[in-house]
């Protein structure tokens, strides 16, 4: 006796974005990277055939991270005293995006500049054909000021620029515009006000297929059900038909991971939590593929064994199922 399966038919998808442009579309990236297009939940085959694969981004900086755990510095050796090296030993990590984030001050203490912003981007569009998405330090004015240099030194290069927030979105968005590039829109984790930014970003006149929602996360163990839950949220809304949520996601599972003591700490701390390395490496890699299951489609990592985990997993995801019954 046949058995019919009960599928769910969403009346809503997510817009199909395209981050980086070739030569042929007035930028230098020898490949560009798709997201979105989503028509069903996540990985949800039966509902829905076709899905576009979530990608992964690593993270590297303008300078030499002083803050960052020592196994990341070990890792990834002298190409991390050079962005440009540093990004293409990114791309032989298997990224398929570069998230460059800018600092607040240059590496002799002084306040970053435009000048220095627009040497390092140029220097790291140089050295890889990667698509690029470019982060300020975080302070609405700096990031403001390097973010037009940065946006009007690649125009058509169809960059991502961040982060765009409701403090500085309006500099942000504008500058995208007049050269071509998306903006990451970032929210805290709810999903009233990651809606109310991307209302205020469209109706400054942007166009929507060049907006990527940001809403927040949490590490593992450390709000990440919360920002999980809020994720998810957004992407049902999006999926019944709410155009203001349908956008593809970006999270930082790696900047949030590697801030959490388990993957931060290597000495004093119990036995029982094991191997440094292996628990640092087994908190990002989770952080990441627990946020693959609420709709994330650009995963920013930073240590290249995480890359490696979670690209095995994406591809065992995308999979699609074979049923006998």
């Amino acid at each position: 006796m046949p058995v019919e399966l009960s599928l769910d038919k969403w009346t809503g998808s997510v817009r199909t974005i395209t981050i980086g442009a070739t030569p042929a579309e007035g930028g230098t990236r020898k490949k560009v990277v798709n997201i979105g297009g989503q028509k069903s939940l996540p990985f949800m085959h039966l509902d829905n055939t076709v899905q576009q694969s979530p990608v992964v981004a690593i993270e590297i900086k303008d300078q030499f991270p002083t803050d960052w755990s020592p196994l990341l510095i070990d890792v990834w050796g002298d190409a991390i005293n050079d962005p440009a090296t540093w990004a293409r030993a990114a791309e032989s990590a298997g990224a398929d995006l570069i998230e460059l984030s800018l600092s607040l001050t240059d590496n002799t203490g002084k306040t970053n500049t435009p000048v220095n912003a627009v040497n390092v981007v140029k220097s790291v569009v140089s050295a890889t054909g990667l698509p690029l998405i470019v982060f300020g330090p975080g302070q609405a004015d700096l990031d403001n000021e390097l973010l037009i240099a940065v946006a009007e030194a690649t125009k058509g290069e169809k960059l991502v620029l961040g982060i765009c927030d409701d403090k500085n979105y309006r500099t942000i968005v504008a500058t995208a515009m007049a050269n071509g590039h998306l903006v990451n829109a970032r929210s805290p984790m709810d999903v009233n006000m990651a809606k109310q930014l991307n209302i205020l970003i469209s109706d400054m006149g942007l166009p929507l297929d060049r907006i990527i929602m940001d809403p927040t996360t949490g590490a593992l163990g450390y709000g990440i059900e919360y920002g999980f839950s809020v994720m998810e949220r957004l992407r049902l809304a999006a999926l019944q038909g709410d155009s203001m949520t349908q956008f593809p996601m970006l999270v930082t599972p790696g900047f949030e991971a590697w801030k959490a003591k388990e993957s931060k700490i290597g000495e004093g701390v119990p036995d029982t939590w094991g191997d440094w390395e292996r628990r640092a490496i087994n908190w990002e890699t989770l952080t990441a593929i627990t946020l693959l299951e609420t709709g994330a489609d650009i995963l920013v990592l930073r240590h290249p064994e995480s890359v490696v985990r979670v690209k095995k997993a994406i591809r065992e995801l995308m999979q699609e199922p074979k049923i006998t019954l």
